[in-house]
């Protein structure tokens, strides 16, 4: 049997998912294997992830464990919606380009219906209008309005922009979910409550993502509209999400909630970034295309310079006419130092 490849010597920019889990919960997972733990979450971890997150959130939500970020969106929409309801949501957001209509699957039927919007973000009237829209019952009746905590260009809305999302849904009968695969990110840039940024401005779910802030698995389902939980347990079973040994997903949650790990791992991610916007303005032709307001950057690089970079060993993705830069939890400024260099090394040869 041949050995398994490396990793990369390098930390990579291509995704924060790229980075393996933070100590805090690499401990937790091994505290977690001793012994004999009751199954199916009913054990202490889950009991005490789930008193956490009430307690993060300051209020009696519901919470529910699952194993992936597209498995956590799919099901919250799926409890969220009626089958012939439609979903709005960001022309790039997740749900609409990367989960291989995995909310339509779990759903049966409901549809996503992409809205532009600068800068990843959606706003009041371009909501307003398409909830209003629909023809009659030959048109899937909007539902759900879902946002993006960042979002998909790196941003990060503010608490009044919450709040005036949320009133609109409020107006035209939409309930509101959040994709939070980077919520973390999201806080640590606008240093407010969790609750401000969800239930207080009107969030019905929200889909609390780990595994791109330092653990290896498993996002947290978080209702704060608790009739809409009502037999979740059932949807989430069905769905192969109840896994037997949930500790193994819930201890390291415990880990960084205790520990505050979860807000300082973004923090440092987001830090990293803008230390990385700031070595990027000074390159004369290079653009930054969105404002770094969480732990991504995107700027366009000269396509010999990208190529160069590529096969220096830098892994980062294109995206939407510019590069994605991602910075994770690990990421250091010798990270930073060493891509830079290549950077002038290949603008220097072009």
């Amino acid at each position: 049997m041949s050995n398994p490849p490396p990793s990369s010597p390098i930390r990579q920019f291509a995704s924060d998912t790229y980075a393996g889990m933070c100590p805090e919960a690499v401990a937790a997972f091994q505290e977690a294997n001793r012994g004999h733990v009751t199954a199916y979450g009913d054990d202490w971890w889950t009991t005490r992830a789930t008193v956490l997150l009430r307690d993060l959130f300051e209020t009696d939500c519901e919470v529910f464990f699952v194993s992936t970020g597209t498995a956590a969106n799919a099901l919250a929409l799926a409890a969220l919606c009626q089958s012939y309801q439609s979903v709005l949501c960001h022309a790039d957001a997740h749900i609409q380009t990367d989960e291989c209509g995995a909310p339509e699957y779990a759903a049966r039927g409901i549809k996503l219906i992409p809205l532009p919007g600068e800068q990843g973000k959606l706003e009041p009237e371009i909501v307003r209008r398409a909830a209003t829209g629909q023809r009659d019952v030959h048109s899937h009746k909007p539902g759900v309005l879902s946002l993006s905590l960042t979002s998909e260009a790196g941003t990060v809305y503010g608490v009044e922009e919450m709040r005036a999302l949320g009133e609109v849904a409020r107006e035209t009968g939409l309930q509101v979910h959040v994709d939070g695969a980077r919520f973390a990110n999201a806080l640590a840039t606008r240093r407010v409550s969790p609750a401000a940024l969800t239930w207080q401005a009107g969030v019905d779910v929200l889909c609390f993502g780990g595994a791109k802030n330092g653990l290896a698995v498993g996002d947290a389902i978080v209702f704060f509209n608790r009739d809409v939980a009502h037999e979740f347990a059932y949807r989430r079973k069905q769905a192969g999400h109840l896994l037997a040994k949930m500790r193994y997903v819930a201890a390291p949650w415990v880990a960084l909630l205790e520990s505050g790990a979860w807000l300082r791992n973004a923090e440092h991610a987001n830090e990293m970034a803008s230390q990385l916007e700031r070595e990027l303005r000074a390159f004369a032709g290079l653009d930054l295309v969105y404002p770094v307001q969480a732990n991504a950057v995107f700027v366009r690089i000269p396509p010999k310079w990208v190529e160069g970079l590529h096969q220096r060993g830098w892994h980062f993705y294109s995206i939407a006419g510019a590069e994605r830069l991602m910075c994770s939890w690990d990421t250091e400024a010798a990270d930073i130092d060493a891509f830079v260099k290549d950077l002038r090394a290949v603008a220097v040869t072009d």
